[in-house]
Parts: C-alpha cells; sequence; structure tokens
C-alpha cells in the first residue's frame, strides 16, 4: 500500500486526470513535473488535438523560469494521453476535472472505477459541488475526496484537500503529505461545506465588489485598485489569520462590530455580473467582461499574468508557510 511509505516516490504513483481541458492539463504539467507517470483521459475527444500542445508549451516555460531542468521530452515520455478508461487501470490515484455537473460526473465515475484497484485513491477537481453529494455517486465513498486546484496548477501553491461525510481521514492526510510532492502548501478541509475555504472567502469578496460598484460608491478600476494595493500586498505572505494577528487583532474586532452588519448580503446573483453574462460576455475570451478587450489587450492580458503568475512563485518561495519557523532554528 502506498500509504505505508514513510518516503513517497512519485514516480511508482501513476496519476490519472479525467478532463484535460485548460485546468485537466495543468494538473496534467504539475504531476509530470512531480515525476509521475500521468495518464490524461479526454472523455470528449476533441479534447486530444489540443492538449499536448498546451501541455508541450507549459513545460517549455516552465524550464525557461527554471522549475525543471530536464528537457519537454523527458516529461512528455511520462505521459499518455487517451480515450480509453481502461488506461487508467494501473493508477494509484485519479483526478476528475470534468464539466461542474452532477450528472456528467456520475458517470464518468462509473466508468473509472469500473478499472482502477479498490485501494486507489478517487478525486474530484469541483470547485462548488459537496463532495459528500459526489460521494453518493461511488462505490468506494472512503477512498473519494474533493482536490481543489487553481490555474497554473504547476505555479500556484495553492491546493485544498475536501473530506466528504464518508472519506477516510488517513487517505486525506496521505493526499496532503504527497501534494508537497507537487510544491503545494496544502488546505486540508476535514468537514465538506459548499464552496470549501477559499471560494467561500473570495465569493464574499466578489459580491461585496459588485455591490459596492452597483450601488456607485465605487467604478470597476477602484475596486481593483483597492484590492490589488491593499488585500494583494500582503496576502501571498500572511493569509487573513495571520494578518490580523500582525496588525492588532483588537481593531478588526471593534470593526467588526459596525461594519457586519451592514455588508451586503443579498443571495442573488449580482447584477452587474448578471448583465454582462447575459450580453454573452465572458472577460478576456471574447474581449467582454467588468473591462472591454481589443483582441490585442486581451493577448497581453494573458501573457503578462503567465508572467505574474513565475513572478509571484519566485517571491512566494521565498516564504512559505514556515518562514518563522525555519528563521527561529538558523
Amino acid at each position: 500500500m502506498i500509504m505505508e511509505k514513510a518516503v513517497i516516490d512519485t514516480d511508482k504513483i501513476g496519476v490519472g486526470v479525467v478532463g484535460i481541458g485548460l485546468m485537466g492539463s495543468s494538473i496534467c504539467t504539475c504531476m509530470l513535473i512531480a515525476g509521475h507517470p500521468v495518464i490524461g483521459l479526454a472523455p470528449i475527444p476533441v479534447d486530444l488535438e489540443a492538449v499536448k500542445l498546451r501541455i508541450c508549451n507549459d513545460l517549455d516555460e516552465a524550464r525557461r523560469e527554471g522549475i525543471i531542468t530536464q528537457p519537454t521530452q523527458y516529461y512528455l515520455d511520462h505521459l499518455l494521453l487517451t480515450e480509453n478508461y481502461e488506461d487508467l487501470a494501473p493508477c494509484s490515484l485519479v483526478v476528475e476535472c470534468t464539466l461542474e455537473d452532477l450528472n456528467i460526473k456520475s458517470g464518468v465515475y462509473q466508468k473509472i472505477e469500473a478499472v482502477i484497484a479498490e485501494d486507489a485513491i478517487l478525486t474530484s477537481n469541483t470547485s462548488a459541488i459537496p463532495i459528500t453529494l459526489l460521494q453518493q455517486s461511488v462505490k468506494h465513498p472512503g477512498r473519494f475526496f474533493g482536490l481543489h486546484w487553481t490555474i497554473p496548477a504547476f505555479t500556484s501553491r495553492f491546493l485544498e484537500v475536501i473530506c466528504g461525510d464518508h472519506s477516510e481521514v488517513s487517505k486525506g492526510e496521505y493526499l496532503c503529505e504527497l501534494a508537497k510532492y507537487w510544491s503545494k502548501e496544502p488546505t486540508f478541509v476535514h468537514k465538506d461545506i459548499r464552496g470549501f475555504i477559499a471560494n467561500r472567502l473570495m465569493y464574499a469578496m466578489y459580491r461585496e465588489a459588485c455591490h459596492l460598484v452597483e450601488e456607485g460608491y465605487a467604478s470597476v478600476e477602484d475596486v481593483d485598485r483597492a484590492c490589488r494595493n491593499n488585500t494583494g500586498y500582503w496576502m501571498t505572505l500572511a493569509g487573513v489569520f495571520r494578518w490580523m494577528d500582525l496588525t492588532g487583532v483588537q481593531a478588526y474586532h471593534a470593526v467588526m462590530k459596525d461594519l457586519l452588519p451592514d455588508l451586503n448580503a443579498d443571495p442573488s446573483i449580482p447584477t452587474l455580473i448578471d448583465d454582462i453574462v447575459k450580453a454573452g460576455g465572458k472577460g478576456v475570451a471574447n474581449g467582454h467582461g467588468f473591462y472591454t478587450y481589443t483582441p490585442e489587450e486581451a493577448r497581453l492580458w494573458e501573457e503578462t499574468y503567465k508572467e505574474f503568475s513565475f513572478e509571484i512563485r519566485k517571491l512566494a518561495l521565498k516564504y512559505p508557510a514556515d518562514v518563522v519557523k525555519r528563521k527561529l532554528k538558523s
């Protein structure tokens, strides 16, 4: 059993990624960099046409940035792209990364479980569907977890490991240990809740941002500016609780008493984003979002985000979660 190993040999742990769109292909890249043999499965065959190019581009960028040292082909030699679920049979871990549709996911799980071993771990990259609900669709709920990633998966430190009501906690703890080989600082969500941790925090911010613009308190540009120059200035280092410790818990207690009752708590989708989506807006993908983009602007924003993800990774690696403990030991 792989869970009994004191040291994890990633090259002996086959990983399957089912659903290899933008997110799935980025997860494949992360797993290849970590040394796993990877099987990328496309439930929609058309995805196979683009996925290898995306992974090649990701690996090329990782090599230019010094994240990997071997040639791109070295990692591609450990990758199998397929449409056949039978190819998942040797996998010890499978990450489902399909559309956020319960019926689609349920059908995919049946096909996966028909071929993988009973002690293999099955996970979902769902962003919002409760893990306990997904566990109702599997034969072995104890080995089922949420693995919530962000893109680019091979540069970000973020990963949430989420237990459902029926998950075996020891397997979740093993996933947290394994995630460190993926250059993650994993968050272990012990108790299932819709949206998990990061999304619940961020969507509260998104809702309040929309409210401030809709009510005329500030423009889209000014709200973004406040986020970049305040929250964005400290959050890579500290997180909300550490930040309150650093800057005075008592001050936040005093502000909460007056501010929390005044925050927007409307459960409906904000009109600001609803109008954009109903008009066909997809952000930089089609030039229509909270901002408008020419094709050149959209391309440059996507390129700039890639550049930023590598630069912020370099900075973040200098300040890991145990940075102070390391200083105390030095």
